[in-house]
């Protein structure tokens, strides 16, 4: 179903939820007012796929184990739609440098097994997800705190076990402190990786991923594997976003397809996405419980720059590939219009999207397209594949994909399908993608960095492909060295106005959240990062 997400890898045909602070809705949004009397203890089902790993919140960098993980833990902050900063469990997170920041936690919040939410259970859980002994798939996010390099070196033995840049002052107080002044750390708080987690974790950190207690608004019932995972509200909650509803069934389903017929059937009650198959008839099948709403997520083509293929290519062969790509035909006719034509690397919806930052690399040009290629040296073997999960609906666009670059250049490409989104990702981490692979990407935190740095800088989590720059690793160190958000904001812009140079990726198309509920539901909204906001549903009374 939905990938990945470092965060937060797009399984669907896509790392933050917004809560309750998020707005969005339907297409048209008449279901959220139904006047129907609700049942407050009703549990509603929601579409997924079976997570990749346990669910620990450093563990976690794709949407279906992502959106389970933030029902059943909350953290410091989460931003609202507009992209301003919200506290969560934080009273407040000060700095005066960018550097050192206090956080100060609000009182009377506790995990579901009773013990309280303290400094500690943010320091301890951070030190222990950055160590690299601990196997968390996000620890690199942590490498923004003072004493990472000790604790996780890039050679050599640790000389560390704990980040230098934690302490904790009292049970509501603890200080950061970064290795270098990050004008956006903040935002990067809102990302599940900075959770805190209960003192029984540390006991059985494996058990703990198959039944885990966090702080959040539902609690833990069940995890039936590839079958469904089931929650229940959270009483003792303290958040804003309280659960309206009982508690939720995530329920596991490897076709699209079988989704959208068990919904219109009452089977299950609220999809994150609709297969290809369908768009033609779901707003006409579902009415006022059909959506279509943008949200921050880019589709792209990533190169396994690891692999013999593409270990020395020249760029100008992937920006062929690239222009010989005819986005908007297959947006229109293949994707029913629920897809933009991508213009850059940045997707829209967060501070420093800029229109057009790829130049004409992502514009359809067959003569140029094949030009390009000729001039870089061609395909070596003049075949790719195009790498996805058989389970997101991914397999008509990139047979179209295929087609056009054939078409426009005389390369081969096929597409090379796993049976599902886990199974994908655990072929990109174990980096056994042999050409190309789909990569979809939901913001993490609202700011142009999570979609260059997170992505393409040389030791990032998201960096799957093996992309690797010395010159875009030392314009990422400069942006993340300015002195104001807004600055730091702009030497992003212009680190992505560079990429075209290097083609870390090939830019794809633009998300939109195409989905819908079942009459049993309403209140039903989806967030900036496209999962639907769990606690706003209200179940119908029967």
């Amino acid at each position: 179903m939905r990938g990945a997400k470092s965060a937060k890898w797009v399984a669907i045909a896509a790392v933050v939820a917004l809560g309750a602070t998020a707005c969005g809705g339907g297409s048209d949004d008449k279901g959220s007012d139904s006047k129907a009397a609700v049942d407050p203890a009703g549990k509603f089902s929601v579409e997924v796929g079976e997570p990749q790993n346990p669910l620990q919140p450093a563990n976690t960098m794709e949407s279906n184990g992502s959106i389970v993980i933030r029902s059943l833990f909350s953290g410091l902050v989460d931003y609202d739609s507009s992209g301003k900063i919200v506290m969560v469990n934080a009273q407040s997170v000060d700095s005066t440098d960018n550097k050192t920041f206090t956080v100060k936690l609000k009182s009377g919040w506790k995990f579901h097994d009773g013990t309280p939410v303290t400094a500690d259970s943010y320091v301890k859980a951070w030190n222990w997800a950055a160590n690299p002994a601990n196997k968390q798939t996000n620890s690199f996010w942590f490498s923004d705190i003072q004493g990472y390099d000790d604790v996780a070196p890039a050679k050599g033995k640790p000389k560390a076990t704990t980040l230098s840049g934690l302490k904790v002052v009292d049970d509501s107080t603890f200080t950061i402190t970064l290795s270098k002044a990050l004008p956006y750390f903040v935002y990067k708080l809102g990302y599940e990786v900075f959770d805190p987690l209960p003192a029984s974790f540390y006991k059985d950190p494996k058990a703990a991923g198959e039944h885990p207690i966090g702080n959040g608004p539902y609690k833990f019932v069940s995890w039936q594997h590839k079958k469904q995972i089931e929650v229940a509200k959270f009483d003792g909650y303290k958040g804003p976003n309280a659960a309206k509803n009982g508690g939720v069934i995530f329920k596991n389903y490897t076709s699209l397809e079988t989704a959208y017929e068990d919904l219109k059937s009452g089977n299950v009650d609220v999809l994150r996405q609709i297969a290809p198959k369908d768009l033609p008839v779901y707003k006409s099948d579902l009415g006022d419980r059909a959506v279509d709403q943008a949200y921050s997520a880019i589709q792209t083509i990533a190169v396994a720059y690891y692999t013999k293929q593409w270990k020395d290519i020249d760029p100008k062969v992937i920006q062929g590939l690239s222009m010989a790509i005819d986005r908007n035909t297959i947006t229109k006719t293949v994707l029913q219009g629920t897809r933009e034509p991508a213009t850059g690397w940045v997707a829209k919806g967060v501070l420093g999207y800029q229109p057009n930052a790829a130049g004409d690399v992502t514009t359809y040009n067959p003569t140029k397209a094949k030009a390009l290629i000729k001039e870089g040296g061609g395909v070596p073997g003049n075949q790719i594949y195009i790498q996805y999960n058989a389970d997101g609906g991914h397999k008509e666009w990139v047979e179209a994909v295929c087609n056009s670059i054939t078409n426009a250049t005389g390369v081969k490409c096929s597409g090379d399908s796993k049976a599902d989104f886990q199974a994908d990702l655990n072929a990109r981490d174990a980096k056994q993608v042999k050409s190309l692979y789909r990569s979809g990407w939901v913001l993490d935190y609202p700011f142009n960095a999570n979609f260059i740095r997170d992505l393409y800088g040389t030791e990032s989590d998201g960096n799957q492909g093996g992309f690797s720059n010395k010159t875009i690793d030392s314009e990422i160190a400069a942006a993340d060295a300015a002195p104001t958000l807004e600055d730091s904001e702009k030497k992003y812009q212009e680190i992505e106005k560079q990429l075209p140079n290097y083609m870390p990726s090939i830019p794809l198309w633009y998300y939109k959240v195409n989905a819908g509920y079942s009459e049993n539901v309403t209140g039903v909204k989806y967030a900036q990062d496209g999962d639907p906001i769990l606690t706003g549903v209200q179940v119908k009374k029967k």
